[in-house]
């Protein structure tokens, strides 16, 4: 997913490429799982000369923008303008 990881990393071995499975299904909704804390490699890899790790991404509320025809002089309630996303 990050341009130029494959070029550093090891390929896939065999065992790995065995419990892999490839479809392709068309999307009308998704979900993901998602998983905290670093990775768990295998033993094999831990003395290779690849970086690994976790990188955060984040989503962040933005300024609120109205609708185009919105009636004049209607403000954002504060539920919109002092919005943050539930958690830690």
């Amino acid at each position: 997913m990050a341009s130029g990881r494959s070029e550093d990393a090891r390929g896939p071995n065999q065992r790995e490429l065995n419990q892999t499975t490839i479809v392709a299904v068309p999307i009308a909704e998704a979900s993901a799982k998602v998983r905290t804390g670093p990775p768990e490699d295998d033993e094999d890899d831990l003395d290779l000369e690849v970086w690994a790790g976790v990188l955060p991404l984040r989503l962040e509320p933005g300024e609120p923008e109205p609708a185009p025809d919105l009636k004049t002089g209607l403000r954002a309630p504060a539920y919109v303008t002092e919005y943050r996303r539930p958690g830690p």
